[in-house]
């Protein structure tokens, strides 16, 4: 989610025109606190493949520490068993502080040391970093998806459907259970686009529109929000409600990520005082640690469906990752498994050994991005449907262009934990057509 701007359109087809790195911007990015995976030489040169991994860390909003660490646990298991294809992986990592300029600062200087790509990272500011990367060639391969640039950007290599594809999804499956919806979620430009999505898998299953509250991206109590949902989706006579809505509970569906917690802790509270109504959310704002840290089985979570871009964390698709973090992190408590940044890192460093094992010759962004764009296929073991990037594999979504997976999973919380609902996966790409069409 990112601060908010006056003006802009919430579905693009157009990217921004690259801008030319300066010499006074290259110099300003070495300021960035960056740091490289102990043990591997500083530079590009011996052979080493380097790459970048970013994220902020240490914020007052969202925080998302464990995929930079998962990419150094990565880099150190790869090195450890003969590197790929034969070749050292050095990690640069970086704190984008959820800001927009510091996000600037660390594709800037992915530009100076020359990387490879830009692997497995999260920032809310797609227009700010993604400028400075096609100007210097680097792709960017499995970031978080939570803008729109991801999608829209020449340079972008997205391996889920982002926070569209989730609300879309989750939208569908609240339209046969929920009366009136409540979506809370920030005051943003990134957050601004979330009903729109959200309303195009309720309007999909004939519901009627959700009611959307805005909430401060940083607060540290949520009081006045949670009586206000409460107070609109108990209330049958809201004109949100259609046909044969008022029999059901309704539903609120807080979106804030790192701050849905926040917000549980005074729905928790505030609830007892209404009547019972059901929560729901996406992966990213809800985890198994959110739902152990609310309560369990008693908590405000029982039985709230959570749309996700991958199998559950329980799932043994997730055991070879599983297996590195033991070897090369286990005393690192800022990789969790259950965490879906975390889980979107190990995939695209997935995507880049697949890459970089089928080049013969020389490992360059030139070369990374043109066996991505010629067609390669990569298998993640099930996690996502098997990934590849040429023109006529994208989804042709108005609005996302980039978008070549947008398949999502329905899971649920029993007796405090979170499993699957259904099998497979969910395919959202009509519903984000209908989004677009709105």
């Amino acid at each position: 989610m990112t601060g908010r701007r006056r003006t802009r359109t919430t579905f693009r087809t157009t990217v921004r025109t690259p801008f030319r790195l300066s010499t006074l911007a290259v110099c300003a990015a070495l300021a960035v606190g960056c740091g490289v995976v102990p043990g591997t030489s500083e530079g590009s040169g011996g052979g080493d493949i380097t790459v970048m991994t970013w994220a902020p860390e240490d914020t007052n909003a969202t925080n998302k520490p464990g995929m930079p660490a998962m990419a150094q646990a990565y880099a150190r298991w790869v090195n450890s068993n003969g590197g790929l294809n034969g070749r050292k992986l050095k990690v640069l990592t970086c704190n984008d502080h959820n800001d927009r300029v510091a996000a600037a600062k660390c594709a800037r200087r992915a530009a100076d040391e020359d990387v490879v790509a830009v692997v497995g990272s999260y920032s809310q500011f797609g227009d700010a970093f993604l400028g400075p990367l096609a100007s210097a060639g680097i792709p960017y391969i499995g970031g978080y998806g939570v803008t729109n640039d991801e999608f829209t950007n020449p340079m972008s290599y997205p391996v889920n459907g982002g926070s569209p594809a989730l609300l879309a999804g989750l939208g569908k499956e609240l339209a046969a259970v929920c009366g009136p919806v409540a979506l809370i979620r920030p005051d943003t430009i990134a957050g601004d686009q979330l009903p729109q999505l959200l309303d195009s898998g309720l309007k999909a299953g004939g519901h009627a529109r959700s009611l959307d509250q805005l909430a401060a991206e940083d607060a540290t109590e949520y009081g006045s929000q949670t009586k206000l949902a409460l107070e609109r989706t108990t209330d049958t006579g809201t004109a949100s409600a259609g046909e044969g809505e008022d029999e059901k509970e309704g539903c609120v569906v807080p979106a804030l990520g790192d701050r849905t917690n926040t917000f549980m802790d005074s729905f928790r509270r505030d609830r007892e005082d209404y009547p019972d109504v059901r929560t729901a959310t996406v992966l990213g704002s809800v985890d198994q640690t959110v739902i152990n840290a609310n309560g369990g089985k008693s908590g405000p979570y029982e039985d709230s469906y959570i749309t996700g871009w991958y199998p559950v964390a329980s799932d043994a698709r997730w055991d070879d990752m599983k297996k590195v973090i033991s070897e090369e992190a286990f005393d690192d408590n800022r990789i969790d498994p259950q965490d879906a940044g975390v889980q979107t890192t190990w995939i695209a460093y997935t995507v880049l050994k697949a890459v970089v094992e089928s080049l013969d010759g020389e490992v360059s962004s030139t070369t990374v991005r043109r066996a991505l764009d010629d067609g390669l296929q990569v298998s993640t073991g099930g996690l996502t449907p098997t990934l590849r990037w040429r023109f006529e594999d994208l989804l042709s979504v108005v609005g996302f262009p980039r978008l070549v997976n947008a398949q999502v999973t329905l899971q649920v919380v029993r007796d405090g934990r979170l499993v699957a609902a259904r099998k497979g996966f969910i395919n959202t790409t009509k519903l984000l057509e209908s989004a677009a069409d709105d």
